[in-house]
């Protein structure tokens, strides 16, 4: 994706954007309890998917010579999951979290094949977003600029 002496604005914005592609994957698997088999292929979709992209990032940050951020041992979701509309919910906000710390990446970075990284990021988690919030019921399923907090 990039090379060594990656700036440190660009540094921060890749860690962030680690740092929520862990949370994605735990919002995962926590909502994977809420959800029925209906939900089975998209769940397996999207963690597939998150676990690529945290693996590409973390080896990104490696060869930069940086210490990627490790995962948190538990994130708080900022609504109780308790059931299938809460769980898509949880998801939908997952993802969104996930465009919005790839777009940073966007806005904070010169390198090519970074920034074509970061797109395809972005838009597979506002695809992903989409449909969760179209599954938890949302009437404002699409947003009017994706990435934008």
């Amino acid at each position: 994706m990039s090379q060594p002496g990656m700036p440190q604005e660009t540094v921060a914005a890749v860690q962030a954007a680690l740092g929520a592609e862990h949370a994605a994957l735990w919002v995962y698997g926590l909502v994977s309890a809420f959800l029925p088999a209906a939900y089975d292929k998209a769940l397996r979709e999207g963690v597939a998917e998150h676990r690529e992209r945290r693996d590409a990032t973390a080896e990104l940050l490696a060869a930069a010579g940086i210490t990627p951020a490790p995962a948190e041992a538990a994130y708080v979701p900022p609504e109780p999951v308790e059931d299938e509309a809460s769980a898509a919910k949880l998801v939908a906000t997952a993802e969104t979290d996930a465009t919005v710390a790839w777009r940073a990446v966007l806005e904070r970075c010169d390198d090519k094949a970074l920034r074509e990284s970061a797109l395809a990021a972005l838009t597979q988690s506002a695809i992903r977003a989409t449909r969760w919030r179209l599954a938890a019921g949302s009437d404002a399923a699409v947003p009017s600029f994706p990435g934008q907090p």
